[in-house]
């Protein structure tokens, strides 16, 4: 049984060896993301066990048991990709997840969910689709959150489009391959989540890890790429950084960029792409735009931080005609944030060396 079970998972094992090795070398994910994705990588070995068994087994009872297992594990799984991928997920991600699995546990005994009959064939019961519903719920969710924190440039939307196409298949695919798909979903979901995985450490060299929002280094490369085309640039500043670092220590410091970051990235639309260029310094380059757009853009990051106990100076330079270089633009653009600024300071008195 046991070389049995490595011949038809070998390279699923591969697969999840080589991530849990990723995993201890990676620097961009916090330590309870890296420990959940643990967790996720020993889960899905546990459940090609359990799958292994249900499907090499003719004890009846044994095999209800295990498939109840099997369909309440896949949205505890979904859900734990969430929680390990998604900042700031709460605990309350996996409650719809233990309601499937207390169904399931009832179905053990009355076959609601599905059943193993006594010639060893499965029976769907009447509420059979619940365990689809579920995953699809989780995996519904789980692309929402991902593309909602994505800077929604191709280079991120990639790779969640090829996870949103991996976990679609599995939502499809068992309709097709009834029972046998069971047997290739752990090496499918590896597969997938691994690949994100190696995905998300090549966008490393131009996403700012603590905010979410490009880096200085993508700026650049990005503003010599077509420069004809940005039409605006908007700088943007944070006010009073200073004195919650130097107050409320650094860590308040990072909540509070990372707030600011987040007011900004749900502003951005198609043609505008937002960097983290300083400590507090912030730029959006606006390609193919008019000045209309740029006000409304200003407006929608304005709206979005008075929702926040924070404030930032924002100033825009235009350049519509084509005829004006990134340097000028910038000048333009800095200068009117920098008034913004000033007006800051004096309505609200505080000392700006202090803050």
């Amino acid at each position: 049984m046991f070389k049995d079970y490595l011949l038809q998972n070998w390279a699923l094992i591969l697969i999840l060896l080589a991530f849990a090795i990723s995993l201890t070398t990676t620097v961009f994910l916090g330590k309870k993301s890296i420990i959940r994705l643990h967790v996720l990588i020993v889960s899905i070995f546990l459940l090609s066990i359990i799958v292994y068994i249900e499907f090499s087994t003719d004890n009846v009872s044994l095999r209800n048991v295990l498939m109840a297992i099997r369909y309440s594990a896949t949205p505890f799984i979904i859900a734990l990709i969430t929680h390990a991928l998604v900042k700031k997920m709460r605990w309350f991600i996996y409650l719809p997840a233990f309601a499937l699995l207390i169904l399931d546990v009832v179905s053990i005994f009355t076959g609601v969910v599905s059943t193993i009959n006594q010639d060893n064939v499965k029976v769907n019961g009447p509420l059979w689709v619940m365990p689809y519903v579920f995953v699809g719920f989780y995996s519904v969710l789980l692309i929402f959150l991902l593309i909602k924190r994505s800077n929604k440039r191709p280079i991120e939307m990639i790779p969640i489009a090829f996870l949103a196409f991996a976990l679609g298949s599995g939502l499809v695919l068992p309709f097709i391959f009834k029972a046998d798909y069971a047997k290739v979903f752990c090496v499918s979901i590896a597969i997938a989540l691994f690949a994100y995985y190696e995905f998300t450490v090549l966008q490393l060299t131009k996403k700012d890890s603590l905010t979410g929002l490009l880096n200085r280094h993508a700026y650049f490369a990005d503003i010599s790429r077509d420069p004809k085309s940005i039409s605006a640039l908007v700088s943007i500043d944070m006010n009073g950084l200073k004195a919650i670092n130097d107050n409320e220590g650094h860590d308040a410091g990072d909540e509070a960029l990372t707030a600011l970051s987040s007011c900004f990235r749900r502003a951005l639309k198609g043609k505008e792409s937002g960097y983290r260029v300083g400590g507090d310094e912030f730029i959006i380059v606006c390609r193919r735009v008019q000045e209309e757009e740029v006000l409304a853009l200003i407006e929608r990051i304005k709206k979005n931080v008075s929702e926040t106990k924070y404030s930032c100076a924002i100033g825009y330079g235009l350049n519509l005609s084509g005829d004006k270089d990134i340097e000028e633009l910038l000048r333009e653009s800095d200068a009117m944030m920098y008034g913004d600024k000033d007006r800051y300071y004096q309505e609200t008195g505080r000392d700006r060396r202090h803050v």
